[in-house]
């Protein structure tokens, strides 16, 4: 396979599961994600961001997620985010430690 096949085949591949996450499964919550897999849709859209900033292209935080999300990620959450319980929230604090958060040498 040819670099360009590839590049084509992984971009189509990031879009279902993009397609997957905000239109077949919006039930499913960030939180869940993170505490099971150790990355959520924020992280998806962080790595966007990362990705456009490695290649020069300036894009903050806020713009990735509306990216992402489709629209601002506050309205995102007001329409599909509930109140996670403290369990989960103490579960999401190792995640994000274990997953997002730098280690410190």
């Amino acid at each position: 396979m040819d670099d360009q096949t590839r590049i084509e085949i992984e971009a189509a591949a990031f879009r279902a599961l993009r397609a997957h996450l905000m239109e077949k499964r919006t039930d499913v919550q960030n939180i869940d994600l993170m505490n099971l897999a150790g990355f959520c849709r924020n992280c998806l859209s962080r790595w966007y961001q990362e990705a456009a900033n490695a290649r020069g292209i300036e894009m903050s935080k806020d713009e990735a997620r509306e990216i992402y999300y489709g629209m601002p990620y506050d309205d995102w959450k007001a329409q599909s985010q509930t109140e996670a319980s403290p369990e989960k929230q103490a579960e999401f604090e190792v995640a994000f430690r274990e997953n997002v958060t730098a280690p410190k040498d």
